[in-house]
């Protein structure tokens, strides 16, 4: 293969943003282009749209937009030459070797991780213990199959064998110890294997890189834990990173459905099996990150674990999250002291029966409760409403709500109207995801925040009257009409030169524009300062001038976003045009003022 003088060009000529973005957004056609919500910010309606005859997507939303490379990079969190390593491979071009002495910190990293995971593959097969542990692997059900594709390997039970592989391959300690393979030592200045004599698995990234390991035991010895994680590192999160996404991805969208695990060979037992759209989160709970990252994917998610409805555990507020992004939740009734390998291994029929017989969430708290509390009973009905109650409350769609009201109401043989007032006792917050919390008091922060500045500006030239020469002709349209109406005043009196800004207040005070009597009275002149605040009250008032400007220019640009929308159902081109070119010349005056 031959290798590009310009690789950059040339990964855009061959690869379709349209099909790039597609593996990572569930992507609507909507008339020339594409739409779908935007992965960067939280948003009910689509903004986030896509070209395909102009190969770049914008975000009117937030502002965010460019070129494929500029998509992975914000989506994969990753620099300029990981998102081009990323794309050549995709596009079947090949890059330039690097020079080692230019090679990133992160590069690196990536590549200690990669050849760790061959030492561990290695080790696997050719390794003494590694062979006794690929026939354990063999003789629970995984295939060799599933050895090669999930690159399953073994860690040799010594102290710094994978270490001292590493470091003679050119990389320091400290980079072993970054990436979690390595784990500085109290007693000896030189780090040690994390791990060691367990079965190893690799963990991906959406673009199937190793990014970190977690480690089974293969022989049971006294207070070790059955299982061993990589911490947080440069390159794994686990609150970010599901398990076989990476080869799950694409079958989520297709099934239009997710299956949730919680271990390694649960997610390699059912893709073995054709479950393909299953995934696992790494050594954790369910996440709200994990929530964004699976949405962008479906909607719709089938939970595979022991499920605990009692008290406020990790597995609840994960579902509870789920509930209120929206999600669409099912829950299989696992049998007791199973996993979805123990059953899968046994009979993939039991496994796809579960599946078709998995339950609403709503259905899975009502028969929880119901079977674990006597309805007959006054303290019955109170556990059992505790227990449902909240969780019919986080239902966002009213409708949904009100079924499953008079469903609780029926259940339990009491009134809707006693169930509507125990529901109201509820606080509203648990009806609100952190997102739509967010959503909300950003938009009052928005609505408010213009009339804070205003009355500020007030405040400071109460300070320092001579101040108000800082505030051009054209600034004075930042302001209300009344604030204009109050700076006619302030000018006239200026000219008069008989009366100072503290006299023309008490005058505009006991005059008869309600409206500016409002203004004044509701804005404290003696408003407290910090100290030093005081110390240069023009620059103070253009700044207050700077974010008054910034605040009419975004609420332009949010109102030519939904033009945009709506100039895109009707296919009109020019006027999207149009309108793109005064979004871009605003956005120019947003960061030029």
């Amino acid at each position: 293969m031959a290798i590009s003088e310009n690789p950059i060009e040339e990964i855009k000529e061959k690869l379709d943003v349209v099909e790039i973005i597609g593996n990572y957004l569930k992507l609507k056609k909507t008339g020339a282009n594409y739409s779908a919500n935007c992965p960067f910010h939280s948003e009910n309606k689509p903004s986030f749209f896509v070209s395909p005859a102009r190969q770049v997507w914008k975000c009117f939303g937030c502002g965010e937009g460019g070129s494929v490379f500029d998509f992975v990079m914000k989506i994969e969190g990753v620099e300029f030459g990981d998102a081009l390593r990323i794309l050549s491979k995709k596009a079947g071009v090949q890059l330039k070797p690097r020079d080692p002495k230019v090679q990133t910190r992160r590069q690196r990293f990536y590549e200690v991780c990669e050849l760790g995971c061959q030492f561990f593959e290695k080790q696997l097969e050719s390794g003494k213990l590694g062979k006794k542990a690929k026939e354990y692997l063999l003789e629970r059900g995984i295939t060799q199959e599933s050895i090669k594709k999930w690159r399953i390997g073994y860690s040799p039970d010594t102290w710094r064998g994978l270490s001292d592989f590493l470091v003679g391959k050119g990389y320091k300690r400290e980079e072993v110890v970054s990436v979690g393979l390595a784990v500085k030592s109290e007693k000896s200045k030189t780090p040690y294997d994390r791990f060691r004599g367990r079965i190893i698995f690799p963990v991906f990234d959406l673009q199937s890189q190793v990014i970190g390991f977690g480690g089974r035991i293969f022989k049971q010895e006294e207070e070790t834990a059955k299982y061993l994680n990589v911490p947080q590192t440069p390159l794994y999160n686990k609150s970010k990173i599901l398990y076989g996404l990476n080869n799950a991805k694409v079958d989520i969208r297709k099934k239009n459905q997710c299956i949730l695990a919680e271990g390694y060979t649960d997610v390699i037992m059912s893709h073995q099996e054709g479950f393909d759209n299953t995934v696992a989160t790494s050594g954790t709970a369910l996440t709200s990150d994990h929530l964004d990252i699976l949405k962008r994917y479906s909607e719709n998610l089938v939970l595979a674990f022991d499920m605990d409805i009692a008290g406020n555990t990790a597995t609840k507020r994960g579902i509870d999250s789920a509930q209120e992004k929206g999600f669409n939740i099912k829950v299989i009734k696992m049998p007791p002291e199973s996993d979805p390998a123990d059953i899968i291994s046994e009979s993939s029929q039991k496994w796809q029966k579960l599946l078709e017989k998995s339950q609403s969430i709503m259905e899975f708290y009502f028969n929880s409760a119901f079977s674990a509390h006597d309805k007959e009973t006054a303290e019955g009905k109170k556990e059992i409403s505790r227990i449902v109650l909240p969780v019919i409350k986080k239902i966002p769609n009213k409708i949904e709500q009100s079924h499953w009201i008079q469903r609780l109401s029926k259940d339990l043989k009491v009134g809707e109207e006693d169930v509507f007032e125990e529901l109201n006792k509820i606080k509203d917050s648990n009806n609100r995801s952190p997102d739509l919390k967010e959503d909300s008091s950003e938009k009052n922060f928005k609505n408010n925040r213009k009339d804070i500045l205003e009355k500020r500006v007030f405040c400071l030239l109460m300070k320092k009257p001579e101040c108000l020469k800082v505030i051009e002709e054209k600034e004075k349209s930042l302001f209300s009409k009344t604030c204009q109406n109050i700076f006619q005043e302030f000018e006239k009196a200026k000219k008069n030169g008989d009366k100072n800004l503290d006299e023309v207040i008490k005058v505009l005070q006991n005059g008869n524009s309600e409206g500016i009597k409002d203004f004044l009275t509701s804005t404290s002149f003696d408003s407290e300062f910090e100290e030093g605040e005081l110390s240069d009250i023009e620059k103070e008032i253009r700044v207050c001038l700077y974010e008054m400007r910034s605040i009419d220019i975004k609420k332009e640009l949010n109102k030519i976003s939904e033009e945009i929308k709506f100039a895109e159902e009707k296919n009109d081109d020019k006027e999207i045009s149009d309108l793109i070119k005064k979004f871009n010349e605003l956005t120019q005056q947003l960061k030029n003022i």
